[in-house]
């Protein structure tokens, strides 16, 4: 059910209202820094990101491509960590109101505490979680799993999913689905996936929650075809490699935000 008090779902509850498309960016936390990771937020928010997908770094990120991985190492070697990351949302949001997903695996939740993760990650003010190596039967029959309600859970679903465990996935979720749109780990493409828009009918039929298509899409025109066939669209890898590129100049926040502000434009023409 929406509540109008978590971001998430104001901020797609919003979007419907206006018939628009979402536009969600995902960046590792304290790449370059924690202190640069709030400029890039506000910078991201400023060009009209609807949701911000922030990476807990963690030494094994086995769902990752190349470009991820690195950023997880730069952040861990520049001294980010689990409980670093939660205060830096807590800053976070003394500016800012933004939609912010945790993405993360269940290796660092769990060596943090699970149970205690959630609770703080809700009280630092993140909106949801997205646990890429939870599998969702476990989540579903475990209520120990989902320690606080007012964190969404997103869930993933994937290209090689059968009908009905699309179906099974989709009735349990929260916030928004993130189909992953081809298979193999995160990374930019040259082209979209094929049979993009069949798979969200599929999800769409068994779900009122918005569903948001990622991995690969790294220009505007690729972000405008999946936005036509779907509710949001995820970017992740391009965004991550431009940091990459200027981690170290003063004005990297700026430079991501004039790279993503005509993805969400064209996000929002569709």
């Amino acid at each position: 059910m929406s509540d109008p008090s978590n971001h998430i779902d104001a901020r797609f509850s919003a979007l419907k209202k206006a018939g628009k498309r979402a536009f969600v960016a995902y960046i590792c936390a304290g790449d370059p820094t924690l202190e640069k990771t709030i400029d890039i937020v506000l910078a991201l928010e400023k060009a009209g990101v609807d949701v911000v997908e922030l990476g807990v770094p963690f030494s094994d990120p086995l769902a990752d491509g190349v470009v991820n991985q690195m950023a997880a190492d730069r952040a861990l070697r520049a001294g980010a960590s689990t409980p670093k990351v939660l205060k830096m949302i807590a800053d976070l949001r003394k500016v800012s109101q933004v939609p912010i997903v945790l993405f993360t695996y269940l290796n660092p939740v769990y060596t943090y505490g699970y149970a205690k993760f959630h609770i703080d990650a809700a009280a630092a003010g993140a909106d949801g979680v997205l646990v890429l190596d939870l599998p969702p039967d476990e989540a579903a029959e475990n209520a120990e799993l989902k320690p606080t309600p007012e964190l969404r859970h997103i869930q993933l679903i994937a290209p090689t999913s059968p009908v009905e465990r699309i179906k099974q996935i989709a009735a349990q979720a929260e916030g928004f689905v993130y189909y992953v749109s081809r298979l193999g780990v995160t990374g930019a493409q040259t082209e979209i996936a094929s049979g993009i828009a069949e798979q969200v009918e599929i999800i769409k039929s068994a779900t009122e929650v918005p569903v948001c298509v990622g991995f690969g899409v790294s220009n505007p025109d690729q972000a405008a075809k999946v936005a036509g066939m779907a509710d949001g669209v995820v970017v992740g890898s391009a965004i991550v490699k431009l940091i990459e590129q200027n981690g170290a100049s003063a004005d990297v926040a700026d430079k991501v935000g004039a790279f993503v502000k005509p993805l969400v434009d064209a996000v929002k023409s569709v």
